[in-house]
C-alpha cells in the first residue's frame, strides 16, 4: 500500500458498498463450496472478514492481526473437512472480483487505479491462507498415514498365551517399528509366551524384510516370548534360499494354522477334532 489517499478511497468504497459487495462475495464463495457450508454460516464468516479487511486495509494493526488469525483458522477448518485448495483460496480472492464488478458499474477510472493496491493486499492474504491450508493438509495426511499403519499391523489373541501378528503389504523400517512397539506393548499386557508372525500377505521377502523380521523376533525374545514365522509360501521359500537368508533358530511354518498348532503343542495344549477324534 503505497498511496494513503488511495487506501482511504478503497476503504470508503468498501464501507459505502458493503451490502452489494458482501452479497456478491457470499454468492461467489457459496457457488464454489456447493452447499457444503450453510448460507447463514458463510454469511457470518464473510461478514466478520469483510469488517476486518476494511479496518486492516485502513492501517489498523490490531485488525490486521485478527484478520490473519481468522483466515488461518478458516483455512485449517477447510483443510480438515476435505475442501480443495481452489475452494479455500476463492474464499479470499473472490472479494477482489466482487469489488471489481461493483467498480465496473460506476465506470470510475480513478477507482480502477485504486483497486491495484487493494488487489495486491488481497493476494498477500490469499497466499498466507493457502500456506496455512497446505501445512494443515500435510499434517492431516501424515496423521491418516500413521493411523492406517497402526490399523494395518494388528496384534490379535489366538489363544491364551499365544498372539497373532498378521502382516499385509510392504514391510519397511517405519512399519517394522510400529509392529515391534505394538507387539511388545501387547506382550507386556498379556504376558504371552508365543507370538505367530504371519507373512502370508507380504508381497515379497528380501534381505531388508528378513532383517526387519529378525529385529522384531529378537525384541520379542528379550521379553521372554518365542516367535514363530508363518506364511512361508513356496515362492517365498525359494526367494529366501536364493538370497541365502538365514533365520537361524527361528521356527518357520507354512501356514498360521501350522504355527498355532506348534505353539499349542509347546504350551502343552492338545486340541481334538471332536467326537470322532
Amino acid at each position: 500500500m503505497t498511496d494513503g489517499s488511495a487506501d482511504g478511497r478503497i476503504t470508503e468504497l468498501l464501507r459505502s458498498w458493503e451490502e452489494p459487495v458482501l452479497d456478491r462475495w457470499i454468492e461467489l464463495v457459496g457457488g464454489s463450496v456447493r452447499g457444503r457450508i450453510t448460507e447463514p454460516e458463510l454469511r457470518s464468516e464473510l461478514t466478520e472478514l469483510y469488517g476486518l479487511v476494511q479496518r486492516a486495509f485502513d492501517g489498523d494493526d490490531t485488525a490486521a492481526g485478527e484478520l490473519r488469525a481468522a483466515l488461518a483458522e478458516i483455512s485449517r477448518a477447510r483443510a480438515r473437512h476435505g475442501f480443495s485448495p481452489s475452494e479455500t483460496a476463492i474464499g479470499v480472492f473472490a472479494l477482489k472480483q466482487a469489488l471489481y464488478e461493483r467498480i465496473r458499474t460506476t465506470r470510475d477510472q480513478r477507482a480502477y487505479s485504486d483497486l491495484i493496491d487493494f488487489s495486491a493486499y488481497v493476494d498477500e492474504l490469499g497466499l498466507a491462507t493457502f500456506e496455512t491450508y497446505a501445512a494443515t493438509r500435510e499434517q492431516v495426511i501424515a496423521n491418516q498415514a500413521e493411523e492406517l499403519m497402526e490399523l494395518s499391523t494388528p496384534v490379535v489373541k489366538l489363544w491364551d498365551g499365544i498372539l497373532g501378528v498378521p502382516l499385509v503389504g510392504t514391510l519397511d523400517s517405519a512399519r517394522t517399528q510400529v509392529v515391534m512397539e505394538t507387539l511388545l506393548q501387547t506382550l507386556v499386557d498379556t504376558r504371552s509366551r508365543f507370538a505367530v508372525i504371519d507373512i502370508t500377505g507380504v508381497a515379497a521377502v528380501d534381505t531388508e524384510v528378513a532383517q526387519h523380521l529378525m529385529k522384531t523376533v529378537m525384541a520379542a525374545r528379550l521379553m521372554g516370548t518365542q516367535c514363530v514365522i508363518s506364511g512361508i509360501r513356496p515362492q517365498i521359500a525359494q526367494t529366501i534360499v536364493t538370497l541365502g537368508i538365514e533365520f537361524g533358530d527361528i521356527v518357520t511354518k507354512a501356514s498360521m494354522a501350522d504355527a498355532l498348532a506348534y505353539a499349542l503343542d509347546r504350551s502343552g495344549v492338545r486340541v481334538t477334532g471332536g467326537p470322532e477324534d
